[in-house]
């Protein structure tokens, strides 16, 4: 089985971090980190990421443009984007769907179950524990 290849677009430090350690020591998933919406369709562009983790709360360009841009490029438009985001509406779920969002997580998520989840909106396997 190869190794999952996540992109996390995001503008806070702390969080990419949080982010890279459970996905590489839970998931065992190469990741890539990307510090705004610019730098991030760039990376997806060169390294054609299995999925993309993106912040929907970003100076310059926001999450939602992001993702537009990455749906606007050939090399990129078919790559599973999950959005983080704290603001998580009804409304906005609505609308993030019909955008084609693979998935949403809330921010503050659980460290310990994000793998778990990014897997399941994914329908990714997780390595078996032992």
């Amino acid at each position: 089985m190869a190794t999952k290849r996540v992109l996390v677009i995001d503008d806070e430090e702390a969080i990419q971090e949080v982010i890279q350690g459970c996905l590489e020591d839970v998931g065992e998933w190469e990741t890539l980190l990307a510090g705004s919406g610019s730098e991030g369709i760039r990376l997806a562009t060169d390294e054609a990421p299995d999925a993309i983790l993106l912040d929907v709360s970003m100076p310059e360009i926001d999450g939602v443009e992001t993702f537009r841009k990455l749906q606007d490029h050939p090399i990129t438009k078919n790559i599973p984007v999950i959005l983080l985001t704290a603001k998580v509406q009804p409304a906005d779920r609505i609308r993030f769907a019909e955008l084609g969002i693979a998935g949403v997580i809330a921010k503050p998520f659980n460290p310990m179950t994000l793998v778990e989840l990014v897997a399941e909106i994914l329908g990714w396997e997780l390595k078996d524990e032992g």
